[in-house]
């Protein structure tokens, strides 16, 4: 008769690897939907509370000043509590984050805002650490699989707020705190893997497999994970400054078109709604977008190719609502595209750009603390901007040099190459 314990090990550790898989999707499903399902109910939670446009403006750049804060912590936290449970209690923290916001008081607004703007930080910078360290020869195609499934709950957080507000009572509370469930599942199905950690993946094509292909899809060689390596720290390295500022830059460029794209599109006569409609549709593009770079990424050596297209979108759908605001939906459909793509890209160059997941966690911590924090200001310097001049023309001009500014960063930190390590004398 066969041996049955190879069989059980090995079913076992599909099952483990299906879970993680599946978790790691769920993990990414958060990552925006607390943000997206804001803006299109702003006007009301304004209305509620009380509060002025510089007001609101702050709520709305809290989360992103979090992760700028938050993301160097969140390696030292997988550090000394490992992976696992560190995305695992994020969720937890996410959910009461959710909770306590769309509660009343003003306090708990506040406060809850700033701890899910904490917990989306340490997912945002351990995600890309869990795909390197598990699925190394496919760090760009998982990259693209979870970014799609990110920028797919974000259109559908966007798109259900103001239905979600208006359907009872509740009003906007119930469409903000209604995403705490989803970040409750993703931490049930998780859950495994806070228990038992990164266990052996036995099947070598199954979806956590560590092994699932000798050679990597991007290009790049798979270095083997080593636990309490040393390494150099990304800050001294040029190229990690690189990947920093391209992150920076495309984040900027989301959030801004996130937060004010509708006011520009209504100062050109489109009503309240079909801004809103456009804004669906700019997630939905950034689908696409998401999908067709994961999908080329896998076919080249380096990514420069991919930078310069994903910012000639950008460029063109800016500069399109600046001459031709007529045809407001193709550009917001262009900008989307390259947004998608542009997001992919970031994080893929945090595993592409490095040996092993611990140097991959140092500079995801280090780019997305930089980038938020650039990305902050983006929303606020375009709204001065607006106010100062009383019109779009001069912010919409910055963000066009912002792109410019892109483009370079992108082509950089595109090159098919690794941050050096620093070996330790013995």
């Amino acid at each position: 008769m066969p041996p049955t314990a190879p069989v059980r090990a090995n079913a076992s550790g599909m099952l483990r690897g299906g879970l993680l898989f599946i978790g790691l999707l769920l993990i990414a499903a958060n990552l925006r939907t607390a943000i997206t399902s804001v803006g299109p109910v702003l006007g009301d939670i304004r209305a509620d509370l009380g509060i002025n446009a510089v007001t609101a403006s702050v709520l709305i750049s809290i989360p992103l000043v979090a992760f700028g804060v938050f993301s160097p912590v969140a390696p030292l936290l997988s550090s000394r509590f490992g992976l696992e449970r560190t995305l695992g209690g994020a969720l937890i923290v996410l959910a009461v984050g959710i909770i306590a916001r769309s509660l009343p008081g003003m306090w708990l607004l506040w406060t809850g805002t700033a701890l899910l703007g904490l917990a989306i930080a340490v997912l945002n910078v351990l995600l890309p650490a869990l795909v390197k360290r598990d699925y190394p020869a496919r760090v760009g195609s998982v990259t693209g699989t979870y970014s799609a499934v990110q920028t797919g709950l974000a259109a559908v957080a966007a798109g259900v707020a103001v239905p979600i507000a208006g359907a009872d009572g509740h009003g906007w509370r119930l469409s903000l705190g209604i995403w705490a469930g989803l970040a409750l599942i993703a931490f049930a199905v998780f859950l495994p893997q806070l228990r038992f950690g990164p266990g052996p993946r036995t099947a070598s094509n199954a979806p956590g497999s560590r092994q699932a292909s000798k050679a990597p899809d991007d290009g790049s060689a798979a270095a083997p994970t080593a636990p309490g390596r040393r390494f150099r720290s990304p800050w001294g390295a040029a190229l990690a400054w690189q990947v920093t500022l391209f992150m920076g830059l495309q984040s900027t460029i989301y959030y801004t078109v996130v937060t004010w794209w509708p006011q520009v599109e209504q100062s050109t006569g489109v009503s309240a709604a079909v801004a809103g409609w456009h804004q669906v549709a700019y997630q939905m593009f950034g689908l696409l977008g998401t999908l067709l770079c994961a999908a080329t990424i896998s076919r080249l050596r380096d990514q420069r190719a991919i930078a310069i297209a994903i910012s000639a979108l950008m460029f063109i759908g800016i500069l399109g609502q600046l001459t031709l605001p007529s045809f407001g939906l193709v550009w917001i459909s262009s900008i989307g595209i390259g947004s998608g793509a542009s997001i992919v890209l970031a994080l893929a160059l945090l595993g592409l750009r490095t040996h092993h997941h611990g140097q991959s966690a140092a500079l995801s911590g280090m780019a997305q603390s930089i980038g938020y924090l650039l990305a902050a200001t983006g929303p606020i310097v375009i709204s001065v901007l607006h106010d100062a001049t009383g019109g779009w023309m001069l912010s919409l001009t910055v963000l066009l040099a912002v792109v410019v500014a892109q483009v370079v960063f992108g082509i950089l930190g595109s090159r098919n190459r690794l941050i050096e390590e620093r070996v330790p004398r013995r």
